[in-house]
Parts: C-alpha cells; sequence; structure tokens
C-alpha cells in the first residue's frame, strides 16, 4: 500500500488517461509507479520520455543488456515492485525465465561475453552513491574492450533512470 493517496483513472488529466488507456484495456490495471507519476503531467511526461527512448525503442544496446541493468540496480536498491515489473518486460521481450534469474543472481554467475561483465560491473559502479570516483580510466577500459562512448553514455542513462524510479518506488512504498 502506497504512503500517499494516488489518483484512478478517473481522477487523472485528458492527457495521461489518452497514454493510460491502452495499458488499462491491455493489463486490466495500472501500476502503482504509473499512478504516483500521473500525479503531475510534467514528472510523468518526462519520465514517460525516458521510458521510451531508453527502454522501448530498439537503441546501442540490446533489450538483454538493458534489462540486465534494469534488473541489477534495482535489486541493489531492494526496489522489489521494481525487479518484480523488469521480470515480466525480460519475459516479453524474449528472455527466459533462466535467464533472469541467472541475472538476478549476480554479474559473476551470468553466461556473458567479458564485454558485457564488464558493461554490467561499470553500470553498478555507476549506481552506486560513490559514483564521483570513476576516473578516465575505467571510461578507457570499456573503450578497449570494443564499448562506444554513445553505449557507455547510455547505459549510464538508463543506470540514472533505474535509480530514480526506484528512488520514487521504495519512498512512497510502492509495492511493499
Amino acid at each position: 500500500m502506497a504512503y500517499i493517496d494516488l489518483p484512478e483513472f478517473e481522477d487523472m488529466s485528458p492527457e495521461i488517461q489518452e497514454k493510460a488507456r491502452p495499458i488499462l484495456e491491455k493489463t486490466g490495471s495500472l501500476g502503482d509507479i504509473f499512478k504516483l507519476l500521473a500525479l503531475d503531467e510534467k514528472v510523468y511526461f518526462a519520465t514517460d520520455a525516458m521510458v521510451q527512448t531508453y527502454l522501448l525503442e530498439q537503441t546501442y544496446l540490446s533489450y538483454e543488456i538493458k534489462e540486465a541493468i534494469a534488473l541489477l540496480v534495482s535489486k541493489e536498491n531492494s526496489c522489489k515492485m521494481c525487479v518484480d515489473v523488469h521480470k515480466n518486460i525480460a519475459k516479453m521481450l524474449g528472455l527466459s525465465e533462466e535467464k533472469i534469474q541467472e541475472i538476478l543472481s549476480g554479474i559473476d554467475n551470468m553466461n556473458i561475453s567479458d564485454k558485457d561483465k564488464a558493461l554490467l560491473d561499470f553500470s553498478m559502479r555507476a549506481s552506486k552513491k560513490d559514483n564521483y570516483k570513476m576516473m578516465q580510466e575505467d571510461i578507457d577500459a570499456l573503450k578497449s574492450m570494443g564499448w562506444e562512448d554513445k553505449e557507455i553514455l547510455e547505459a549510464v542513462a538508463i543506470v540514472g533512470y533505474f535509480n530514480y524510479i526506484n528512488t520514487l518506488s521504495n519512498v512512497f512504498g510502492l509495492g511493499a
């Protein structure tokens, strides 16, 4: 139960209702994070733009890497709701239950290339409060493995998004 009152569909602005209607019709309900964001149109549309751009559209990073970042950061941030949501999204994007469990067991237990492990390790370091300690050498190490600047930027942007959305979920008691 959320710590604040969340709006129901009929209480949302017409612009947000327009975005929510297909989700509501397809799934029969709106998640608490959607309702929380609907409290403020500016917050809702800014967040929706990040989701559309980084998570749903085909980008520089594969869906598997993006969902691995989502799951790993959300797990690290103890955001159970986000982990559960992204398990389902990962399945919709074609990841098997076994692959999802492999991701949740930690980077060292994942059957992926050293290149991918390096990006995920970097992403987890970037998610921490002491990310200001990262240096040029950290970026150079990724580039030496074949990662391009735009891919590294995208990974860090996704990390930032999940730190943001996990914070909203945790602070307001969503999924608790």
